[in-house]
C-alpha cells in the first residue's frame, strides 16, 4: 500500500513551530514509520523546510515529496490548490492519502481514495470567538473536505457529533483519540529557576497553556483570577494581618486574536504584576512550568479535544476545566469543572485548590490513571487499519 500524508501542518517556516495539528501531524508520522516497515510513505512538505528536520523522516520506506512553487499560493491560492498540487498528488500514485488538517484542503480534482482528520469545530459551535475573515475561509475548507473525504477520523466524540449535526456525514467518521508525547511524564524540572526567573514568576503561581485568543476565554480567566485575589485579600485582612497575595497566573501561549485587549484588561484590575503572558513556550521549557505550578486551569468555551489538560495531569499536576465539549470527554472525573461563563465559580474552584492541599493531591492522582489511555502507538495502530478498511 502507497500511503500519502500531507505533512505541511509542521515543519512550516511560515507558520513556525508545530503546534495543535501540526503536533498531531508529527507524532502521528513519527509512530506511523516506528510501527509500519512494509506499506510505502509520502510525506508531503511546504516550501524552504530545513533538510536537517526533514532528515528525522527518512527511511526505506518513505519519500520526501515538496510541492513545487508553493511560494505562489499565497498569490494563486485556488489555482495553485486545484492544478499544481493536484498534479503532485497524482503523479505518485497513492492508495490513500491522508489530510491530518481540514485547513489543508485536498484538491477537489484529485480522484484518490482520502481520509481528513478534525480535531476543533470551534468556528461553527463559538463564531463569535473567531475574526469573520478567519470564519469564511475556515469554513470553506471544512465543509469542502467533510464532503470529499472518504473517510473522517474525529479526535473525540464530541468532535463526532459536531460533524454529524453540520454535515451529516453519517457512517464515514471513527473516532481516534490523540496521544500524549511520553516526555511529559518525565517530571525533571531541570532548568525551572532559570525559566521561572525569566518569565518573572517569583510566587506561587496557576498555569495556562493554550493560545491567548477568545475561545480561552481569557477575559473570564482574568476577571476570575481577580476575584480570586480579592477573596484572599479579604480573608487576610480578616485574620492574617500582613500576609501578601502569594499569587501569580502565568498565560503561557502565542497570542491570538484581541490578545492586546487582554492586556489592557489587565492594566484596568491592576494586576500587572500577577498575570504574565510568556508567549509561546517549548515543549522543554513546559516541562518544568507544569511541574513547578501549584495548578492548572483552562476554561475554554470549546475544546475538540484538550491535549493541555493531558499534559498537566501526565506532570501530576492538579485541572481546574471547563464542563463543556470534549473536556468532559477526555477528563472523565480527573478534573474539577467548571462553568466557564461564571466567574466567580470559577474563582471559588482555585480558591479551594489554594486552600485544600488534599482536593490537589487527589484530583493529581486521578489525573496521573487518566492519561495512562492516550498512548500514540495505539492512535499509530487504529490509524494503520483505517488505511487498510479503506483500501479494501
Amino acid at each position: 500500500m502507497r500511503i500519502g500524508i500531507d505533512a505541511r501542518t509542521i515543519l512550516n517556516p511560515k507558520k513556525g513551530d508545530a503546534i495543535g495539528s501540526g503536533h498531531y501531524t508529527y507524532q502521528l508520522i513519527r509512530h506511523l514509520l516506528e510501527l509500519d516497515k512494509e506499506n510505502q510513505y509520502v510525506l508531503f512538505f511546504d516550501f524552504r523546510v530545513r533538510e536537517k528536520d526533514v532528515k528525522k523522516f527518512s527511511r526505506p520506506n518513505t519519500k520526501i515529496v515538496f510541492y513545487p512553487f508553493s511560494d505562489y499560493s499565497q498569490y494563486l491560492p485556488g489555482a495553485y490548490n486545484e492544478f499544481l498540487t493536484a498534479a503532485t498528488l497524482a503523479k505518485e500514485k497513492l492508495d490513500v492519502l491522508h489530510s491530518t488538517s481540514p485547513v489543508s484542503r485536498i484538491p477537489t480534482t484529485y480522484k484518490g481514495k482520502t481520509i481528513g482528520t478534525f480535531h476543533d469545530m470551534g468556528i461553527y459551535k463559538i463564531p463569535e470567538c473567531f475574526h469573520r475573515t478567519t470564519l469564511i475561509r475556515y469554513k470553506f475548507s471544512y465543509r469542502l473536505m467533510a464532503k470529499k473525504m472518504d473517510k473522517i477520523i474525529a479526535v473525540s466524540n464530541s468532535i463526532k457529533e459536531d460533524l454529524n449535526s453540520i454535515f451529516k456525514v453519517g457512517d464515514k467518521v471513527e473516532v481516534i483519540y490523540s496521544g500524549l508525547d511520553r516526555r511529559f511524564f518525565n517530571l525533571a524540572d531541570a532548568g525551572a529557576g532559570r525559566i521561572l526567573g525569566k518569565l518573572g514568576i517569583d510566587k506561587k503561581y496557576i498555569l495556562f497553556v493554550g493560545t491567548v485568543e477568545p475561545s480561552k476565554n481569557i477575559t473570564r480567566l482574568i476577571q476570575s483570577f481577580a476575584i480570586f485575589k480579592s477573596k484572599i485579600l479579604a480573608k487576610n485582612k480578616g485574620g492574617q494581618k500582613g500576609k501578601k497575595f502569594e499569587y501569580q497566573i502565568l498565560l503561557a501561549g502565542k497570542n491570538g486574536w484581541l490578545s492586546k485587549e487582554y492586556l489592557q484588561l489587565v492594566k484596568d484590575l491592576n494586576l500587572e504584576k500577577d498575570v504574565i503572558f510568556s508567549g509561546y513556550i517549548i515543549g522543554d521549557e513546559l516541562l518544568p512550568l507544569l511541574k513547578n505550578a501549584e495548578f492548572f486551569i483552562l476554561p475554554s468555551l470549546y475544546e475538540g479535544f484538550g491535549m493541555t489538560v493531558l499534559e498537566a495531569f501526565a506532570a501530576g499536576l492538579p485541572a481546574i476545566v471547563s464542563n463543556i465539549s470534549s473536556l468532559v470527554e477526555i477528563a472523565k472525573d480527573a478534573a474539577c469543572f467548571v462553568n466557564p461563563i461564571d466567574t466567580e465559580e470559577i474563582a471559588k474552584a482555585m480558591l479551594d485548590f489554594s486552600e485544600n492541599e488534599n482536593m490537589r493531591n487527589e484530583f493529581r492522582e486521578k489525573g496521573l490513571s487518566r492519561v495512562k489511555d492516550f498512548n500514540w502507538n495505539d492512535v499509530a495502530k487504529k490509524t494503520l487499519d483505517l488505511y487498510k478498511k479503506i483500501n479494501n
